[in-house]
């Protein structure tokens, strides 16, 4: 039997600032940003599905990332990208394929959003 599972539990995100970070992200996802930081560097995303743990201590500019990891569904990529755009977020793409476009966090990490 293997003991390890098929399963991810979460993605971790390097972040400069763990408080921006946390309001940034839960301001774009529509979540609440009244969890608790842990142990002073890391601030769980409360997700439906597996978690995002945004982590200031893993934090160098190479380990931004260059490619995305993972990405954000979306039932209306138009309607998302219009959000995005209206918020300020830097958009790196245009909507590709009808299907996906990239945008990046405050600390440049690269990310998607998906239909």
């Amino acid at each position: 039997m293997n003991p390890i599972k098929n399963q991810i539990g979460g993605a971790f995100i390097p972040v400069s600032n763990i408080e921006n970070a946390r309001d940034w992200y839960c301001d774009i996802l529509g979540l609440p940003s009244d969890g608790e930081i842990l142990f002073g560097h890391i601030y769980v995303l409360p997700m439906e599905g597996p978690d995002i743990v945004l982590d200031s201590k893993i934090f160098t500019p190479e380990n931004v990332y260059k490619v995305p990891t993972f990405q954000f569904r979306t039932e209306d990529i138009h309607q998302a990208y219009e959000f995005m755009r209206a918020k300020n977020v830097q958009l790196t793409t245009g909507i590709e394929n009808g299907h996906w476009f990239n945008f990046r966090d405050p600390d440049g990490n690269l990310l998607m959003v998906c239909k």
